[in-house]
């Protein structure tokens, strides 16, 4: 649930980006909706009302949901006020090669790599050398998601936006299950229930 919940903003961006535009009377003023200047707009809005729900309900929010939010509002707010989708085109790359410059950090930086520390919760258990792996996998999927979508963005920009939503959702979901089988295969299961 929570991942459909941080995948919302991304959704109504989409969707308001495959609208025909067409101007629209709201509160007296003309307001244009449909291309990419309104999706933004409304992915910045969004953004906002999904994670300040989450705030209010959680009263915290994770480091990657503040990573996607600080983002949205940046490269968002820098599109609209300039004009120009060049600066959402670097979001995601961006996004992406931060969270490879995060994992590949958490290699040197404290006693357990990033991939170990968000599974924690898990009942596995691997050998160092594995989750050394696994989180270098990891660095290398947000190297290549982060350029893929660079270069879908500027070479063949009618097919962008169809590209981060459903290409970038797809490769992160081939990654993911390649990942459980990975673990699957060199993993043991624990008991899920602490010892006294």
């Amino acid at each position: 649930m929570k991942a459909f919940v941080d995948f919302l903003p991304l959704v109504f961006f989409f969707l308001v980006f495959k609208m025909e535009p067409r101007i629209l009377l709201l509160f007296g003023r003309e307001i244009e909706v449909g291309g990419i200047y309104s999706a933004t707009a409304v992915l910045i809005v969004s953004s906002v009302v999904v994670y300040g729900v989450l705030w209010a309900k959680h009263r915290t929010l994770t480091k990657g949901q503040w990573l996607t939010l600080g983002a949205c509002l940046v490269f968002g707010s820098l599109t609209l006020a300039f004009h120009s989708d060049t600066f959402l085109k670097w979001k995601t790359p961006v996004v992406n090669w931060i969270l490879a410059a995060v994992f590949f950090g958490s290699h040197f930086v404290g006693d357990k790599p990033i991939a170990q520390r968000l599974l924690a919760s898990q009942p596995i258990e691997l050998p160092a050398r594995i989750w050394a792996r696994l989180n270098a996998a990891w660095v290398v999927f947000f190297l290549f998601c982060g350029a893929a979508n660079l270069f879908v963005a500027f070479t063949f920009e009618k097919l962008w936006v169809d590209f981060k939503v459903f290409g970038t959702l797809g490769m992160t979901l081939l990654f993911m299950i390649g990942q459980g089988l990975y673990i699957a295969k060199h993993g043991t299961q624990t008991d899920a229930k602490p010892q006294a």
